[in-house]
């Protein structure tokens, strides 16, 4: 078997390098730029992948379709080095390699943009763009002058407008995917892994990206795209490889294959309706914002009421500012003017954790960096806000079994799988971890709940059993704010929808209003 030294396909040997010659191995596609065969990942107690192959084409897009916990991330881990595989074998040009790091793997032109950031944020883009990978003269020293040359080029060729002089813990998500993007472009890779590379991307955005990926294709490189949202895989998708439960179930045709089809594959099960048709009665107003106003200046005279058995959205473009609406309804974005009102208690000065304390509930949309504890189990996240609950507390003190007691029986009400809560929920899928976040603050079981990007980064079978919880809240009489940037979903599970455009409420949408027309109307300015 050859090391990752040993490829010299579509590069020059260095000096200590030598040429190879190996039969192609039984069952390789010889047409395939990737090929994983029989490739298997055991971790202690789980088995993540069995016998899993892909083929992967040159100038192709190639889908990774599955739910949350399928195996997707094990393998896009192990084709880019950062874990080896249990049993099996990865080819490129028909020829096995073994990865042994992640800088191996880029050698032989496999780079991956995950969906969660691992960009320096106290360092410049420039400097981000080119750690590991800085240009340098004879002396060693840093070739700066060059760096920014390439940088300034890569970026105006990708069109992307990010100045390289800006902090990286300045940029929005959205500005920060687009690094990412332009980080693992730089290399000039063969193979791209996208993990979902729209999550925080705009309408335009998405189209600048788009464009950069068919540039991609016509240039020969084999982009591996993992994304949970069918209508962009029909977009930008030429084959889809379907997983579930760390197996190939099928690879198909994305023009020929409906959101049908794929959820069935996905799931196993027979496809009914997606969106629940939550039937309301919403009584008296919980939640009343008159006039507010952040300091930042992305929220300006916001104005809106949430009533108890009913879901409120809030729809926009990514930056639009509804994000700090929730936020500012729950204490975290410092306000300029304007009250909060929830039934009888003024909470216009409160801060969060008032808000914990009158009952009002926050799930952030970064569950990663602001929601879930990584290194501790999911029984401690989950019962985190309830710690001095009186069903937690034995005479002043938390009482172990109650808690494992309690973090157990909302684990299962969340559909957690596995239903493991002694594990650390870094181990778990970002759809799994979605529902320990929300049954932390479930366990409380709050009046009032705000919901931001509850569904971004998850599978289609997390998102209904999110909706189904949701359904379940309002019928028994809790009021929610659902903040979305995924239309269908904001305007399917709401009563009412607010849209909001550069940090104004411009629209209610009640009834036959709540349409996806008449809210694109208000996401722009109208000429």
């Amino acid at each position: 078997m050859m090391s990752v030294q040993a490829l010299g396909a579509r590069r020059n040997l260095m000096p200590n390098e030598t040429t190879w010659s190996e039969p192609e191995a039984a069952g390789v596609n010889a047409d395939a730029l990737l090929s994983v065969r029989k490739v298997s990942r055991q971790f202690p107690g789980v088995q993540a992948l069995t016998d899993m192959d892909l083929d992967v084409r040159a100038g192709e897009v190639h889908v990774l379709f599955g739910e949350n916990g399928a195996g997707k991330s094990t393998l896009i881990n192990i084709i880019c080095g950062a874990l080896p595989p249990s049993s099996g074998q990865i080819f490129i040009d028909g020829k096995p390699v073994t990865f042994r790091s992640v800088q191996d793997a880029r050698h032989a032109g496999v780079s991956v943009v995950y969906q969660e950031f691992s960009l320096a944020p106290d360092m410049t883009v420039e400097e981000n763009l080119f750690l590991a990978n800085e240009k340098r003269g004879w002396s060693g020293l840093l070739q700066k002058k060059a760096m920014r040359t390439t940088a300034l080029q890569h970026f105006q060729r990708l069109g992307f407008h990010i100045s390289p002089d800006a902090l990286v813990g300045s940029l929005s998500r959205a500005e920060c995917q687009m690094v990412e993007i332009a980080k693992a472009a730089l290399t000039e890779p063969r193979i791209l892994i996208l993990d979902e590379p729209t999550a925080s991307l705009t309408e335009a955005e998405t189209t600048q990206l788009f464009e950069l990926i068919r540039g991609l294709k016509r240039s020969g490189v084999g982009v591996i795209y993992i994304s949970h949202r069918i209508s962009e895989i029909q977009q930008i998708g030429d084959r889809v490889t379907v997983m579930r439960d760390g197996r190939h179930i099928a690879t198909v045709g994305a023009s020929e294959t409906d959101r049908k089809q794929l959820v069935e594959l996905m799931t196993g099960r027979s496809f009914g309706g997606f969106y629940p048709e939550i039937q309301f009665s919403p009584t008296e107003t919980l939640l009343t914002a008159s006039s507010l106003s952040t300091v930042n200046g992305k929220v300006r005279d916001a104005s809106l009421t949430v009533r108890r058995g009913e879901i409120v959205g809030l729809a926009g473009l990514v930056g639009c500012g509804k994000s700090e609406i929730g936020r500012a309804c729950f204490g975290v974005e410092p306000r300029a003017g304007g009250a909060i009102q929830l039934g009888d208690i003024d909470l216009s000065h409160a801060t969060p954790r008032d808000f914990i304390q009158s009952g009002v509930a926050y799930v952030t949309n970064d569950r990663i960096h602001e929601g879930m504890l990584l290194c501790r189990s999911v029984r401690e996240n989950i019962s985190l806000a309830s710690l001095k609950s009186p069903t937690l507390l034995r005479s002043g003190m938390l009482s172990r079994k109650a808690e494992k007691r309690e973090s157990f029986d909302m684990a299962k009400r969340m559909s957690l799988a596995p239903l493991d809560i002694e594990r650390t929920a870094q181990g778990f899928s970002g759809g799994n971890m979605q529902k320990a976040l929300l049954g932390r603050f479930l366990a409380r079981e709050p009046q009032l709940l705000i919901l931001d990007e509850p569904t971004v980064g998850i599978d289609v079978n997390a998102k209904a059993e999110i909706y189904a919880v949701l359904e379940q809240l309002v019928s028994a009489g809790m009021a929610v704010l659902l903040i979305s940037s995924d239309l269908p979903e904001v305007l399917s599970l709401s009563n009412r929808v607010y849209v909001v455009r550069e940090g104004l409420i411009v629209d209610e949408l009640t009834g036959d209003k709540r349409t996806e027309e008449n809210a694109l109307s208000g996401f722009f300015v109208k000429e």
